[in-house]
């Protein structure tokens, strides 16, 4: 199933996925069962280590897709990543054409990139490395975030680059490079993301957006974002549990 994660996104489908920032697989393992179309393994604000994705990756297997935000936009962070198995990779704070274009090279083997050779759990640690050598280029979708103003007035360009799969939104962050922070509904705010939202149509890739609830995301939903994040492991267990408490309260 996560290896068609990649054909889905490039055919248009709206994937509904949330995100896991607890270090443990059975969280992962939970959410993979429930219906999901992909899970958000936040490697860069969570705490989640190298060792950490790969137990997630073999508790969940190939019941969902897995894409991992990378601790950093950075060369060893991708070719770890995948090795690891990840269907995708999430490049934060991409903020250049030049950088996200060295992110698409990283995610691809050659002749089509410079991504590093190694023996890992993607591989079958070795004992189907031609098969999956055969396959990657194919079938690991690489996206990179679009959270800065930089990356809004270079995103016609970033989009067009070959290989590049999506984009990701992080509206917080770029409200708060416009000096608007948290001010998500500003009109500049909402003019960038409009600008990302358009970029992304005329190229014909994926566009992102990441909100707390289902109510959140509603607005791009409808406005065909085909990239849907909504809710964290740790808002998931805490908020289910208040209310639980609290509908105990209420028969004392």
């Amino acid at each position: 199933m996560s290896d068609h994660f990649r054909q889905r996104l490039k055919g248009g489908e709206t994937l509904l996925g949330t995100m896991v920032t607890l270090p443990t697989a059975a969280t992962a393992e939970i959410l993979a069962d429930i219906g999901f179309d992909w899970l958000f393994l936040d490697a860069e604000h969570g705490t989640l280590e190298y060792s950490d994705i790969q137990g997630i990756l073999q508790a969940v297997g190939d019941r969902v897709a897995c894409v991992v935000r990378l601790p950093a936009a950075a060369e060893v962070p991708v070719k770890k990543v995948l090795d690891l198995g990840a269907a995708g990779i999430i490049a934060p704070q991409v903020n250049t054409v030049e950088h996200a274009r060295d992110i698409v090279r990283f995610a691809r083997y050659a002749p089509e990139g410079s991504r590093g050779v190694g023996l890992g759990r993607a591989h079958g640690y070795g004992m189907r490395f031609a098969e999956y050598m055969e396959t990657a280029n194919d079938s690991v979708a690489v996206l990179v975030q679009a959270e800065h103003f930089d990356a809004v007035e270079c995103i016609e360009s970033i989009v067009e680059i070959e290989g590049l799969d999506g984009i990701m939104l992080g509206p917080y962050d770029l409200s708060a490079s416009m000096g608007k922070m948290g001010q998500v509904n500003d009109p500049e705010v909402t003019g960038a993301i409009d600008r990302i939202h358009q970029a992304c149509q005329s190229a014909g890739i994926a566009i992102g957006y990441f909100g707390v609830t289902a109510e959140a995301v509603r607005p791009y939903q409808q406005k065909g974002y085909n990239l849907i994040l909504a809710g964290v492991d740790t808002l998931h267990l805490g908020n289910t549990a208040r209310n639980l408490l609290s509908e105990l309260r209420s028969n004392a």
